[in-house]
């Protein structure tokens, strides 16, 4: 098993995503304790915060694909992430509530353009049956990296100082500046000039296409299920151990690394896409089942069910995720994809804003019934998918896959 794709533009891509997710994944781990034993916010102040730059960078995300497609993905992704390095580095100037919102609200629109212009990106200096396999290889070292990080960053964590935390705060900020200049082997793709009538945010006015944003961002609130709701079902609720809860981690983070790239077959276009995603939502749903069985049972078989459940959901989780991006590279003009793909990352953004509750109140506070009925919603959410893509496909023009641009 490689790393990193064959050379070209995606290999480039890919470690320029390697090294920045390492920093991005020191700065996961330590954030909340920093902020809160370093800064000295409170819990409800930092997650106050995070809700704000969340709503920050949602709202931005579309806007700033738009001025990827008109300037440039490889200029304004340079300049996001040079950008983001210095909003980083600004967070050990933080010392009070308002200077964290605004310092947070600066790196979501810093966010929100890389989001928009990696996108851009792929679909100009990839050739188009290829952007689902670089897209695939990106989450494949984004999960690599996120892990060394979480590694690295175990050092910060034990000494517990400002200083540690400092020094990973600043490491953070270096891998922002290397990622940029492994971008710089990249070609540049030159920028699409704007429509000469019409709306400048199509995206926005797609209905068939935001229909689909939204039926996959209530999809991805799986995420929620792994990272959230598990943890409290098997500490509370089940007579596993509560090492369990960085096994499956494992089990999702190991099999992500190694079959992603994999799964992504098939879904280069839209058809093939479509019908991963309801694949995706048949096998989430019987992954809620496992996990509702692991209640109530012994500690051997609420092992077993555990385990199985986190296996089949990361099954679902790889073909979700390639899926949508077959339908939004799909779906995407060619002279908008940047905008395209930064409405698309509003899906994602809502599914994540909305999961802490949904997750909870259902799988946590209902029990098993709450466990069924997630499994439902997301059987659901995948059967809509297809029809849903049937109608943006019949909504549009055909359009002629754009040339790709020659590497050199």
């Amino acid at each position: 098993m490689r790393l990193l794709p064959e050379p070209g533009p995606a290999r480039t891509l890919a470690l320029s995503t390697l090294v920045n997710t390492v920093g991005r994944g020191t700065w996961l781990t330590v954030s909340a304790l920093f902020l809160t034993r370093s800064v000295g916010l409170t819990v409800a102040q930092v997650g106050l915060g995070l809700t704000v730059t969340a709503l920050v960078s949602l709202v931005a995300s579309t806007p700033m694909g738009y001025l990827a497609d008109r300037y440039g993905p490889r200029g304004i992704q340079l300049a996001a992430l040079l950008a983001s390095g210095a909003f980083t580095a600004a967070l050990v100037a933080v010392r009070s509530f308002p200077a964290f919102l605004v310092v947070g609200m600066l790196m979501a629109v810093a966010d929100a353009a890389s989001r928009g212009a990696r996108g851009a990106l792929i679909a100009g200096a990839v050739p188009a049956d290829q952007r689902v396999r670089t897209r695939a290889w990106l989450r494949a070292v984004t999960n690599v990296g996120i892990s060394v990080g979480a590694v690295v960053a175990g050092f910060g964590l034990a000494a517990d100082s400002r200083a540690g935390y400092v020094t990973l705060i600043l490491l953070d900020c270096v891998t922002y500046l290397l990622a940029a200049a492994i971008l710089l082997r990249l070609p540049a793709v030159p920028p699409v000039p704007a429509p000469t009538h019409g709306p400048r945010l199509i995206a926005l006015r797609d209905r068939p296409f935001l229909a689909f944003t939204v039926l996959d961002g209530l999809l991805s609130m799986h995420f929620g299920l792994i990272n959230i709701a598990l943890p409290l079902w098997i500490a509370d609720h089940t007579a596993a151990p509560d090492w369990l809860v960085s096994g499956c981690m494992l089990v999702n983070t190991v099999i992500v690394v190694l079959f992603q790239v994999r799964a992504s077959r098939g879904t280069e276009d839209l058809a093939g896409a479509a019908r991963a995603a309801r694949r995706a939502g048949a096998v989430i749903a019987v992954a809620c089942g496992l996990f509702a069985a692991s209640g109530g049972v012994s500690a051997a078989a609420a092992v077993a069910l555990l385990l199985a459940g986190a296996f089949v959901h990361v099954i679902g989780e790889l073909w979700h995720a390639a899926a949508g991006w077959g339908i939004s590279f799909g779906l995407a003009p060619a002279h908008a994809q940047g905008q395209y793909q930064g409405a698309y990352g509003m899906g994602m953004q809502l599914g994540g804003m909305v999961a802490p509750v949904v997750v909870t109140t259902l799988a946590v506070g209902w029990g098993v019934p709450g466990w069924l009925l997630l499994g439902a919603l997301f059987l659901l959410l995948g059967l809509l998918v297809p029809p849903v893509v049937g109608w943006a496909r019949r909504s549009r023009p055909a359009e002629p896959a754009p040339a790709p641009v020659p590497v050199g």
